[in-house]
């Protein structure tokens, strides 16, 4: 598509079929559009990487920016599919999204943080407890996630691990965050970072979150620390005392790597609806591993001959994540808005060399 003279002036963004509709500024993205007007579109890293945002263009014409072929390839665009994180729309545009939501529209804040605890789970993952301002409110939905703002303005997205009703007794985000070698914002958690250390964030973020306006069964997929939004999704629906049958599917390479096992057993043991299984891809002989080993989606794959009247939600390395797409659409049925995804882009991901 050749550049088109950039609009001088807003443009109209309508999504179908919600018929929800907001106002971008010239040279705005539609995703940052929709979040300013708190339309809740979904999508992940805001980045060109990951591909959640990628959605159908009605009418309208839109130019990207820089993203990844893996994330919207030539072919897909020739055919009408847009990223909305790097798409700018060249007049008004319609587009179909049917994970719209207005339900997402809780107001995006900058708060100063502390670190009140940390807890190294596993060789590679810290938890890290961070104390909230007592004074001022902050309203998430389980699964969304919140950006560090750093000293540069370079920002690094991690899932909170804690339901929004944990905020009752204390102000406090959990977020799981696993060592990258090389890192600069891990080197930092795993080195340096002390409690009572002074941290920004701002948040939240993504349209990762339990749809709570039906009843139908839930698959969740997880990989590594995928596992954090998860638990927060667990939490909420125990709390909310639903019925909905769930699964969790949670992958790791080593045994070791699902570093909350015996917690999500207390949870099976508590909800009658919820069942686990951990399966690990690279176990050795000194594990002593007697559980399912493989791929964790190719494990959902040999349990479901049919997944078109469930809903997923995954969340990992964007590969997990790309395989359980196109496999339970194409194999299994399920229907491509009942995917709710959430890759975990690092900067190596989001940045290929």
């Amino acid at each position: 598509m050749s550049p088109a003279t950039p609009p001088t002036a807003s443009t109209q963004i309508t999504v179908l079929p919600s018929g929800r509709s907001f106002e971008a500024l010239p040279g705005e993205t539609m995703l940052a559009a929709a979040i300013r007007a708190g339309v809740g579109l979904p999508y992940g890293c805001k980045d060109g990487a990951c591909g959640s945002c990628k959605c159908r263009k009605i009418e309208g014409s839109v130019v990207h920016g820089e993203h990844q072929e893996k994330a919207l390839s030539a072919a897909e665009e020739a055919a009408g599919w847009v990223l909305t994180c790097c798409g700018t729309a060249q007049g008004p545009v319609v587009l179909e999204s049917r994970q719209v939501t207005d339900e997402s529209a809780y107001p995006i804040k900058k708060l100063p943080v502390r670190v009140a605890a940390l807890e190294k789970m596993s060789h590679d993952v810290m938890r890290v407890r961070l104390q909230l301002p007592a004074a001022d409110a902050f309203r998430y939905h389980a699964g969304q996630y919140v950006e560090f703002i750093l000293k540069d303005g370079v920002r690094r997205a991690y899932s909170m691990a804690n339901a929004p009703h944990t905020q009752e007794a204390a102000p406090g985000v959990e977020l799981h965050i696993r060592h990258m070698p090389g890192g600069r914002f891990t080197d930092h958690v795993f080195g340096a970072l002390k409690e009572k250390e002074i941290l920004r964030i701002e948040g939240p973020f993504g349209s990762f979150f339990l749809r709570e306006d039906t009843d139908k069964p839930i698959v969740m997929v997880a990989s590594g620390t995928g596992f954090a939004p998860i638990k927060a999704l667990i939490e909420h629906l125990r709390h909310l005392g639903l019925a909905r049958p769930a699964t969790l599917y949670w992958g790791g390479r080593r045994p070791g790597d699902l570093y909350m096992d015996a917690w999500m057993r207390e949870q099976v043991a508590a909800m009658p609806n919820l069942a686990y299984v951990p399966v690990v891809s690279d176990a050795l002989p000194e594990d002593a591993w007697r559980g399912r080993t493989g791929f964790v989606h190719q494990a959902v794959l040999e349990d479901f001959a049919d997944l078109s009247g469930h809903q997923v939600y995954a969340c990992g390395a964007p590969i997990v994540v790309d395989s359980a797409r196109t496999a339970y659409t194409a194999q299994r049925g399920l229907p491509p808005e009942e995917f709710y995804a959430d890759a975990f882009t690092s900067e190596a991901d989001k940045h290929p060399k």
